[in-house]
Parts: structure tokens; sequence; C-alpha cells
């Protein structure tokens, strides 16, 4: 703990699923520094489906302010607006958490910070294996995100990943409260959630498929309710996918903040969905995850964080190809995967939360 600093700037960029797996950081930095103001350099992502960074921190307390940084910029005069922002904002240290990056861009960056006289930089990722997710090779599996930041980190402290409270969002009672005005509709059920949209093409799924494993769900658990989340752009499709549920769900797609459908998640049995950011919402509010996942990363490195998830990812010859979009091998990681797989997941976590259910339940 310093007490001695009075301002950090934080730099992560992303939207929401990169915040939250870097949440158990911002915790570390708001421990390291209690008495800072702690500040985010931080970019508003460009496509619609995808929450800025505020959107999932503010009223956490562990960022205080936001600064705007203009990705991708070539704009020398943007460069020098921001150089000048930083400068007078007189950061004592800046916090680099930063996605993997070439060894050029890290120091390109440094110097940067440098001559925004920022005199310390914690978590400069200058060597390989600080910009890599290491491979387990008994596995095959790579580290997640989280493990690797968390190592960039280690100069604060070791960060228990395990720990609850480093996963918390600081959920006030006015988010819970739009959360439970929200599922009014399906008051009293057990609540399954289900989000089937994505801003990047290469990891959809496919509406059909969608309503395929939902119709057999609707069929199968006629106690349960059914909350849609996702962005506005996505009402239509979620409509579509949850036809069979006509009476006993609702659609929340672009009704809420993102911390109102955290909120929703944590009030939720099961999450079923793609990779995407409620998956990561659901996650760290503890609801357990049945997610679909395109080959496009290396496998577990953006899997939802938590024992008591289960992933269908299918490890096809052209894996960890990073594509938003996949054309010529026409989403063959996605297409093998059946509606009845997934569902066969599905049922074996909630058999699995079933048990846990009768074994807390049953009198010793």
């Amino acid at each position: 703990m310093q007490t001695d600093i009075e301002r950090v700037l934080i730099y992560r960029l992303g939207s929401l699923g990169d915040t939250v797996v870097a949440l158990p950081c911002f915790h570390q930095v708001a421990r390291a520094y209690p008495d800072a103001e702690r500040c985010l350099l931080t970019n508003i992502p460009v496509h619609s489906k995808a929450p800025a960074a505020f959107a999932v921190l503010e009223g956490s307390g562990l960022v205080h302010s936001y600064m705007r940084y203009p990705i991708g910029t070539r704009s020398l005069g943007d460069l020098i607006a921001l150089q000048r922002e930083i400068r007078a904002y007189r950061a004592q240290v800046l916090v680099y958490l930063t996605p993997r990056r070439l060894a050029s861009e890290v120091l390109r960056d440094a110097a940067f910070f440098r001559l925004c006289g920022i005199p310390r930089i914690i978590g400069l990722p200058l060597a390989r294996d600080a910009r890599a997710n290491r491979l387990d090779p008994a596995t095959g599996w790579y580290e997640p995100e989280a493990v690797r930041l968390a190592r960039l980190m280690r100069s604060l402290g070791t960060i228990d990943l395990q720990d609850a409270a480093n996963w918390d969002l600081g959920l006030t009672l006015d988010e819970h409260k739009r959360a439970a005005e929200a599922l009014e509709p399906v008051q009293g059920r057990p609540l399954l959630a289900c989000c089937v949209g994505t801003k990047v093409q290469a990891k959809d799924w496919g509406a059909d498929n969608w309503r395929s494993v939902l119709d057999t769900l609707a069929a199968e658990l006629p106690q349960y309710g059914l909350a849609m989340v996702g962005a506005g752009e996505e009402t239509a499709v979620s409509d579509l996918a949850a036809t069979a549920w006509a009476g006993r769900s609702v659609n929340l797609c672009g009704q809420l903040l993102p911390r109102q459908s955290a909120a929703v998640l944590a009030r939720t049995k099961l999450f079923v969905g793609h990779d995407s950011g409620p998956m990561h919402l659901a996650a760290t509010v503890g609801t357990p995850c049945v997610a679909v996942f395109a080959a496009r990363n290396k496998p577990r490195t953006w899997f939802p964080w938590g024992s008591q998830h289960e992933v269908v990812y299918h490890r096809t010859d052209c894996w960890g190809c990073e594509l938003e979009i996949c054309i010529e091998q026409k989403k063959k990681c996605l297409t093998s995967i059946l509606p009845a797989e997934v569902l066969g997941v599905v049922h074996r976590v909630l058999a699995r939360l079933s048990l846990a259910h009768t074994l807390v339940s049953t009198p010793r």
C-alpha cells in the first residue's frame, strides 16, 4: 500500500469483456493506491454492440475518472492533445494493462508516456513471456488472459484470482432494483439467461442453432423462465431464438446498462450463449456458463473465469486464426458444433447444479 501517491493513470483498452477480465488488476491497483485518484485511459469502442469500459466500472469505486484514448489514430494533432491532457493530469504512476502487443509497440508506448511526464510505469511487458499467454504442454491449453494480466501486476503483489472479491463489480442497490424490475414478467421462476448476439461474424454460431437449443429447453424446463440479454441490435434475433418461450421470457436486449445486466445475470441459474461480453459478466457474478466458442483464439485464453463453467470449443486445424470475418474456412470450427452437443453440455451442468442444491438442502 502506497499512501504517498496522489494520481494513478491506468491504461486499458477494450470493451465489456476486456474490462471484466482485468477486474482483479483494477482491484489490486485500488488496494495498492487506496488514497490516490485513479483515472482510466481507455478507448470509446467503435462498435455499438461493445460498451465502453466506463459503462462497466462506473460506480464501482475502482476508478474515479476517465480519459479518452483515440485508438488507431494517425493524427499528430490528436496525439499532441492527448499528451497535453496526460501531462496536465500529473500522474505519478502509470499502470500498463494492454492486450498482447509486439515489443516495438510496447517500447513506443513507454516512450510516449515518458514524454507525458510519468516517472513510473507498472506492468510494462518487455519480456516476450509477458506479452504471451503461456502454454501448458501437458494439456495443450493456454493460460487465461486474466492470469497473464495478473502476472504484469506482480510488483504490486500477488493477485488471488480464486478470490471472488477480486471479481466484484460493486453493484449498487439501485442496479439490483432495476434488475428486479426488468425481471418482473418472469418473477417467481428459476431463470436461464441467454445471449445469442455477437459483434464478430467469426463468433456467430447462428440463429437457427440457438433456436433449436432453446426450443428443446423450453419443452424440457416448463418451470423455468428465460431472460435474453445483449445489445439493442440483437433484439430481433433474440426474439426469434426465444419463440418457444412465449409467455415466460423477457427480452432485455438494449434495455439495460451493462451493470444492470450483471445484476440480472446474478439472479439466473445458468447462462447459455456465445463468447461475449454478457458471458464474462455472468461469470464475474458467479453464474455458471455454457459458452459456444469459435476457435479463432487460443484455447482457454478467453474462456469464462471459474471452474463452474463449460465451454464448447472445437480445435480445428485453423485454430488461433484471430479472424473477425471467416469466409474461406466457412467457420468450420463453429459449424461443426451441433445443437445436440450444446444441449448435452447444458443438461450436464443443470444436473450438477441440481445435485449441488440437493446436497445443500438435505438435512444432515
